[in-house]
């Protein structure tokens, strides 16, 4: 048994690291392959046709998981307390515009398409929330970290993190609760406190913090940051409350600290092979034959959310001051949805039955998957390929 797992990791390994070659010398982002050499792996692709295939494995699944924290903590590792606090106004403005414009068409969309209210809020998160762990990872590579867009786009992953940590609070007690009120301000309740939690250790635990990482040792200061950020994430996630959240608070309380370069030289590594494999369990869950049965709806949703994503972003690229160039790539970036959807989706299925119907949980999860799908390879091509519109929304001279 234990020999079969170890072949199919080496499998999966194996797998990403030849994309990664392909994706290299194409001059194209690794992502959308990584995705789609999952997907190729899988049950219900090679499998179908009796060969063996990759199944999702424990490791598999908390290597996703761990490509999740190290992502967002890397996350807050840029986005510290002070340039947070600094950019709190604006930060709030396009987070509300993103919020209002994105979350309002999802639910328009879902009770035209459903006509019932439980069903519209759940499309509606799905189809607002950008993937951190997607953007996150494709700005690393572009570069766009250092620029003047990073500055609206992380602020406004960040504000969606938050609000979905409410979100799956509420929603999850709903659709697993059968609606009921207080166990939906329950959850809320323990939310609520565990992000006050945080809040309170990147304000004052930056001491503890210095006395946990200050050790001679590369081995010993390696394991401190992986046992601190991996328990509270996992603390988290025990709570009800989003891991990558709690990642991206343990980052920012880390930014405070002198260790912030040791951190990402150390970490770096982990942080690029376990989003590869968070990336390839995307492809390794995801049936591309489940969502054939709801092509028109996925062709329906795609065509509205992915303009009003590029324009909802491109209005906060202008509400932190940008050009129109660079307040387009902001919109661009934006584009990609990923883990959370896939996180909405699968609590609507698991709650077939109570607050939804089996029906139309399935086929939500189902365009869920194509969605996602599509708008994460969409979405890492717009990035790569931002350079295209330069010449259309500003004159070469407008940096």
């Amino acid at each position: 048994m234990a020999e079969a797992l170890l072949l199919e990791v080496g499998l999966m390994f194996a797998a990403i690291a030849a994309v990664s070659f392909i994706a290299a010398r194409a001059g194209l982002s690794p992502i959308p392959f990584y995705i789609l050499v999952g997907m190729a792996l899988n049950e219900f692709v090679i499998g179908r046709f009796g060969l063996p295939y990759i199944t999702e494995t424990d490791f598999i699944a908390i290597g996703a998981e761990l490509g999740i924290v190290f992502l967002l903590f890397f996350l807050g590792l840029e986005f510290n307390l002070e340039r947070l606090l600094a950019d709190r106004e604006r930060m709030g403005k396009s987070g509300l515009l993103d919020l209002g414009v994105n979350f309002s068409v999802g639910f328009g969309l879902g009770y035209v398409l459903f006509g019932d209210v439980v069903p519209a809020v759940v499309l509606a998160g799905i189809v607002y929330i950008s993937s951190s762990a997607v953007i996150t990872k494709t700005m690393l590579d572009l570069g766009w970290i250092a620029n003047p867009e990073s500055g609206p786009i992380l602020g406004t992953l960040v504000f969606e993190d938050l609000v979905i940590a409410i979100y799956l609070a509420v929603v999850g007690a709903i659709l697993l609760g059968g609606g009921s009120i207080d166990v939906a301000v329950q959850s809320v309740g323990i939310a609520l406190g565990f992000l006050l939690f945080l809040s309170l250790v990147v304000y004052f635990g930056t001491g503890s913090l210095e006395r946990i990482l200050d050790t001679p040792s590369t081995e010993y200061f390696i394991l401190r940051a992986i046992g601190t950020i991996v328990l509270i994430a996992g603390a988290a996630l025990a709570l009800g409350v989003s891991e990558a959240v709690a990642a991206f608070f343990v980052g920012m309380a880390c930014s405070s600290t002198s260790f912030v370069h040791e951190l990402e030289t150390s970490l770096s590594s982990l942080r690029d092979t376990f989003a590869a494999v968070f990336f390839f369990w995307i492809g390794l869950v995801t049936d591309p034959f489940a969502f054939l049965g709801v092509l028109d709806l996925l062709a329906i949703v795609v065509l509205v959310t992915l303009p009003t994503k590029v324009a909802s972003g491109f209005v906060s690229g202008r509400v932190y001051g940008l050009n129109d160039r660079r307040s387009l790539r902001v919109g661009l970036a934006l584009v990609t949805r990923g883990e959370f959807s896939l996180i909405i989706a699968a609590t609507a299925l698991a709650g077939a039955g109570v607050a939804l119907s089996a029906q139309v949980a399935e086929t939500i999860y189902a365009f869920t998957v194509g969605y996602v799908l599509v708008m994460s390879i969409i979405g890492t091509i717009l990035m790569q390929t931002a350079w295209i519109f330069d010449r259309y929304v500003a004159p070469p001279a407008d940096a």
